[in-house]
């Protein structure tokens, strides 16, 4: 009875108030505008011109490291295809100064510290994260990895072994031969098209990631980012120990072999054994330096990049339940011209159907102006997703690196957001017209073929590499 009689005493009470001062609707609550400063990361330099990147973070006692070398698989030999791969795997595992392959993994693991090396077109990336009290140690480590690898050759032959496993296997997944295949078809017998075999690989020898080595990782050639729980002052004298004495080098950069006009769009149809056949429509797209930039971002968000706010999601899915996704995304190339791609999987049966609409859907592009609300939907979620970007210490401190390695404007985050939102539907439909090649795409297919399907034309373009299961 008391218990009734107290919850009773406080609904009238809730009721009184809210009767003198009545709750205010969702439509006249004000908002704060959102304010957002893009972090700020030191810039330092020391005397034999390794770059330094600094964010001071003193939440956990923890160090990050991130570390580029200026060179990447992009300057590959057709004959050598796979070396980079190599020889970052090599680098890793094949032990450093003094110490052998499995004295050197059992320092890292004294030190509870992740390292790891790879590389992708234009850069070998390291990563070293630790305790902030074996800072002195990992930093020690750092420095033998980079001024005096050992290239253990039965590490090498490990890893050589695992790449050649990975090769033979390389046609297990749909979706990796379909992308192989795209990239190949529109790049041609470039690097960014090339793919490693086993006889290049194979041909890879040890003298080839010594030479790679002494050509690239110079001081001078070295970006590196570091966060955590550090005092700026004291990184630089750490760092001038291990590596103010590595003697600035001058070297050669490495070359970026121009493209090759691209290629005649095809279909591309490859026969697996699988339930559903994986779909990719794709072209050349553009650099970064492209001034369509921003207007793509939006549009292709619209298209098939915002999920299920994007047209191919809403009419390939959700209207005919067709794909359980579709996608398409935008990949600016930071110094030759990147992908546009768009895609799904499907059964076999509704392949043409999918390609049809997907195509409906990139010519309603560069035919009409996009909505208001889907221009604002796209703006405002793309510049959302920019401020989530600097959420971990880490990322800002090795996005700052990575923007000056590849030569971004200094004022590029300042103005990233500024220059979306500004983005019009003239611009997007203007930018749709100029760049997307809608009718003019190669088709990948990767699943069951009809039996009825050979040589000849498929969505008004000649089909070729009809083939068996590879």
């Amino acid at each position: 009875m008391a218990l009734r009689l107290l919850v009773l005493l406080l609904a009238v009470l809730l009721t009184a108030c809210v009767g003198q001062h009545p709750l205010p609707r969702p439509d006249q609550v004000a908002s704060p505008p959102l304010r957002f400063a893009v972090p700020t990361v030191e810039k330092r330099q020391l005397a034999n011109g390794m770059r330094l990147y600094l964010n001071p973070d003193h939440e956990l006692p923890l160090v990050r490291l991130s570390l580029m070398v200026g060179a990447g698989s992009i300057g590959e030999p057709a004959s050598k295809s796979g070396m980079l791969q190599l020889y970052a795997a090599a680098l890793r595992s094949g032990g450093a100064g003094q110490r052998n392959p499995a004295a050197f993994d059992e320092e890292l693991e004294r030190l509870a510290a992740d390292l790891t090396v790879n590389g992708d077109s234009y850069a070998v990336s390291c990563g070293l994260s630790l305790h902030r009290a074996d800072l002195q140690a990992g930093l020690a480590v750092l420095a033998d990895l980079l001024r005096r690898p050992r290239f253990d050759e039965r590490r090498i032959e490990l890893a050589r072994r695992q790449m050649l496993e990975g090769i033979r296997r390389q046609n297990d997944e749909p979706g990796a031969i379909a992308r192989r295949e795209l990239r190949r078809a529109l790049y041609g017998d470039h690097p960014l098209g090339r793919t490693p075999t086993v006889e290049t690989v194979e041909g890879i020898e040890r003298d080839d990631l010594l030479d790679f080595h002494h050509r690239y990782v110079n001081p001078n050639n070295l970006w590196l980012a570091v966060s955590g729980d550090f005092d700026p002052d004291e990184m630089q004298q750490l760092l001038n120990r291990w590596f103010g004495d590595w003697p600035l080098r001058i070297f050669e950069p490495q070359e970026v072999p121009p493209l090759t006009a691209p290629l005649a769009p095809v279909v591309l149809a490859r026969h697996k054994q699988v339930p559903q056949t994986t779909v990719l429509l794709g072209q050349r797209g553009i650099t970064r330096e492209d001034p369509d930039l921003y207007a793509l971002r939006v549009m292709n968000f619209i298209l098939g990049g915002g999920g299920f706010n994007s047209r191919l999601m809403r009419e390939v899915r959700s209207n005919r339940g067709l794909a359980y996704s579709v996608f398409s995304f935008l990949q600016p190339g930071r110094r030759l011209p990147g992908l546009f791609v768009a895609g799904c999987e499907t059964r076999t049966a509704s392949v043409d159907q999918v390609v049809e609409l997907i195509r409906a859907e990139m010519r309603h592009m560069t035919a009409e102006p996009v909505s208001a609300q889907e221009l604002q939907v796209a703006r405002e979620s793309l510049i959302n997703s920019f401020v989530f970007a600097f959420e971990n210490p880490h990322e800002v401190v090795s996005q700052a690196m990575r923007l000056d390695f590849y030569g971004y404007d200094e004022d590029y985050l300042q103005r990233y957001r500024e220059r979306l939102a500004a983005v019009t539907a003239d611009q997007v439909l203007a930018a749709a017209r100029r760049h997307l090649q809608w009718d003019g795409q190669t088709i990948v297919l990767v699943g069951e073929q009809p039996a009825h399907q050979g040589q000849g034309e498929r969505f008004g373009l000649p089909v070729a590499g009809l083939s068996a299961e590879q």
